[in-house]
């Protein structure tokens, strides 16, 4: 992992306030005052109650949502921002097979570029002329984690990825995951409300209130991730559960 000091921050967020504004009702203030900063090399997880604004905050520095109060650099609407994302739902194209799901995210320019070294570490060199129909959800997340990292970016940001897998094709996504940052070098942004997979994933844990969310704690995990076992997973989530009530679950 880099040294923090050592250069620029890959993602800088600051969101003074965000507030949803509707004619039929009153209005939602969403986030409040929610600031971080994600280095270089490092795997940063953002985790909160389930409603607590995790999902409009990847909205804001995804560039979806830009009616808020706030920063967020580099701007996700210029050219060479270096966001890749990986979104809960892997949004595979079914009528195009695996490679072409692929290779349709890139730039036209790129099109043609040799994914040999992408699909091996993926696991995904058998299954290049399929279609998703065909792979289950965790592969299909696979094919997600290959488009997003063809673009080669500087961060990696991922929604709720191990959703609905089951226990042992969560941990193999989640050793693929360590593995390309790892190898690469590249730096992530995880939002989760699964404490258990952010403590066996993350360098740093960004933990934010119900909503409106605001950053209520900051939380660097100095156990390497090969020696996070089952015991330090239990109790480091009780201490913060105690520590953060409302935050996780006990």
């Amino acid at each position: 992992m880099s040294d923090a000091g050592a250069e620029p921050p890959v993602l800088s967020v600051e969101i003074a306030r965000k507030v949803y504004r509707s004619r039929r009702a009153e209005p939602v203030e969403a986030v409040r005052g929610l600031a971080f900063r994600v280095p270089a090399g490092e795997i940063v997880c953002l985790i909160g109650p389930s409603g607590a604004g995790k999902t409009t905050t990847l909205r804001i520095l995804l560039g979806l949502d830009r009616d808020y109060e706030g920063s967020v650099a580099p701007d996700p609407r210029e050219a060479g921002a270096g966001v890749g994302m990986v979104f809960q739902e892997p949004r595979l194209l079914p009528w195009r097979t695996v490679e072409q799901n692929v290779r349709l995210a890139l730039p036209r320019e790129r099109r043609a570029r040799d994914l040999d070294g992408l699909f091996a570490p993926l696991g995904l060199e058998p299954w290049r002329d399929r279609y998703p129909g065909a792979l289950s959800l965790g592969m299909q997340r696979r094919v997600a984690l290959a488009r997003a990292l063809a673009l080669d970016p500087r961060l990696l940001v991922l929604d709720e990825p191990f959703v609905s897998l089951d226990d042992t094709a969560a941990a193999q996504l989640r050793a693929i995951v360590a593995d390309t940052v790892d190898r690469l070098g590249m730096s992530v942004l995880m939002v989760t409300h699964n404490i258990a997979e952010a403590l066996g994933l993350a360098d740093r844990l960004l933990l934010v209130s119900a909503r409106p969310a605001r950053l209520v704690g900051e939380e660097r995990l100095p156990v390497p991730r090969p020696a996070r076992d089952r015991a330090f997973v239990e109790a480091t989530r009780a201490a913060l559960a105690a520590r953060y009530p409302g935050v996780i679950a006990d």
